[in-house]
């Protein structure tokens, strides 16, 4: 046998696959994984369509395509009133998760240490630890998953390096404050820490809110990575396109470690989408569009046991079941899926230490014939 000194020794499958699986093997319905059931826009697949017969099929240019760059640059200056240049500050991705690891591993070093407030995506953690730096999380808990920036600012050492965040919030569904915001503008000033800015459900936040992107702020802006996703915007989680904005500083080293990982990312999708977004109401419309599931979503749920927690965006409704039984979080998830049909994901998978609050994750960007045979199935729990 060969000998293997692992980098993750301890990292295993991540939960979605697990349990994806597991609801294919038992022919339930899947709420578990973040990707709809429904199919995107035909305008836009028409789009990438055309591209592809017009033969923009070779590599495109490193950072993107400047027609998508300068398109972007347009909506985020349009929305936050911030200016990146499509030149030296947009850099078009194989996805959120390729833009999150390429920024990581365009600054952290051995020995430097990441805050991330847990429940918190899987990919932040292992990226960390490969990049031989020290993840320090912070946990929230139900059910408003509150963060006390004054114990926050107890992890800060002379090695603190990057803050990771994420609003709209994969788990929870939280947003950011003007009052996170301001304490984070505080607690970062006159430091060189850098914030890693995890936006791909900047689109999808409900009741009138509006999304407080680090974009938004020039204090912030200036030492941020900020990530999104069109996988997320488009309905079409399995093309993995997303971008990077960050400073020009910032976003040359980014550029370096993009350029020997993916290089760059698929052309006629890039050239497709950039002529699909020329229309912003293929994102103005998105909050509208979202809520309606959520709403349904939740009024379905209310005629189960389980009790509902806050959902601010985001596509996910977490759920708690603490007053129902002591049961782990993932044998229950398990158990609805083998006995009552239904896949969910147990929030302790978002904590390193899997601290179980007894909190379940659904994703609600399904159609409403799928939402409601899936709280039917519930109901009987």
């Amino acid at each position: 046998m060969i000998s293997i000194n692992s980098k993750l020794p301890h990292t295993g499958t991540t939960i979605f696959t697990v349990m994806s699986k597991l609801a294919e093997e038992h022919k339930a319905i899947n709420l578990s994984q973040g990707f709809p059931d429904y199919d995107c826009n035909p305008k836009l697949l028409n789009f990438v369509n055309d591209a592809m017969q017009k033969g923009f099929n070779q590599y495109a240019p490193m950072p993107g395509l400047p027609v998508l760059r300068e398109l972007i640059a347009e909506k985020v200056s349009n929305l936050y009133g911030a200016s990146y240049h499509p030149n030296t500050e947009v850099t078009i991705t194989a996805g959120g998760t390729q833009a999150i690891f390429t920024a990581l591993s365009s600054c952290i070093n051995s020995g430097d240490e990441v805050i991330i407030f847990e429940p918190a995506y899987d990919c932040y953690a292992p990226a960390i630890k490969l990049l031989g730096g020290l993840c320090k999380p912070y946990e929230l808990a139900p059910p408003n998953y509150e963060i006390d920036w004054e114990m926050v600012k107890k992890l800060f050492t002379a090695n603190t390096k990057m803050i990771i965040l994420n609003s709209p919030q994969n788990p929870t569904g939280c947003t950011l404050s003007e009052k996170d915001i301001k304490a984070l503008i505080k607690l970062t000033k006159n430091t060189d820490i850098l914030i890693l800015s995890d936006e791909v459900y900047e689109h999808i936040i409900f009741d009138d809110n509006k999304h407080r992107s680090i974009a938004l702020y020039p204090e912030l802006r200036e030492r941020s990575f900020i990530v999104a996703s069109f996988g997320k915007l488009l309905h079409a989680t399995g093309w993995k396109m997303g971008y990077c904005l960050a400073p020009e500083q910032l976003m040359k080293e980014f550029r370096k470690v993009h350029q020997f990982n993916v290089f760059s990312v698929n052309t006629p999708m890039q050239l497709g989408i950039a002529n699909y977004l020329k229309d912003p109401e293929t994102y103005t419309s998105l909050p509208g569009f979202f809520q309606q599931k959520r709403d349904f979503f939740r009024s379905l749920l209310m005629e189960t046991n389980f009790k509902l927690l806050p959902c601010n965006g985001s596509y996910f409704q977490c759920v708690s079941y603490a007053h129902l039984n002591k049961e782990k979080d993932t044998d229950m998830a398990i158990r609805l899926v083998k006995e009552y049909g239904v896949a969910s994901i147990p929030v302790s998978a978002f904590y390193i230490r899997t601290t179980d609050h007894q909190v379940l994750r659904f994703c609600f960007a399904k159609k409403q014939e799928t939402l409601e045979k899936a709280v039917e199935r519930l109901m009987k729990l």
